[in-house]
């Protein structure tokens, strides 16, 4: 079993996906806010981060906390980061997959809402099943 962290401002939305994510056999926490998050991640580091780009303080909070993880330290650096996010429905900027480097967009993968839940499920086995390779 791991430990899946839901960062997302839609509580409905991340209601939902924490379901799934737990039918799969896995512990969910949500957190509705980035700094809420970054403090979560002290206290318990996640095995998979599953991250919005838009927060109602700032739209871009979700490309912040990504980078934040990916340099505050050695324990958040590897965690893989799954962004799920609608920002290309919200503002037609054609961000996707080709657009992740270590910079501006630092996850490990990327997909659009609203989810397909069968496809999300193959993502996070995936970037789990990478994880503990890494371990």
């Amino acid at each position: 079993m791991a430990y899946v962290l839901i960062v997302d401002d839609d509580e409905d939305f991340a209601q939902t996906t924490a379901t799934v994510i737990r039918n799969e056999g896995h512990d969910v926490n949500i957190e509705l806010d980035t700094e809420s998050a970054a403090q979560s991640m002290k206290d318990k580091i996640p095995d998979l981060v599953i991250l919005d780009v838009m927060f109602p303080e700032d739209a871009s909070a979700g490309f912040e906390l990504a980078r934040y993880m990916r340099n505050a330290s050695e324990e958040l650096k590897m965690i893989p980061i799954l962004m799920l996010t609608a920002i290309n429905a919200r503002f037609p900027l054609g961000f996707g997959p080709d657009d992740i480097d270590s910079e501006w967009m630092p996850v490990t993968d990327f997909l659009e809402k609203p989810v397909d839940f069968d496809v999300l499920k193959d993502k996070v086995a995936k970037l789990l099943g990478r994880r503990s390779e890494a371990d």
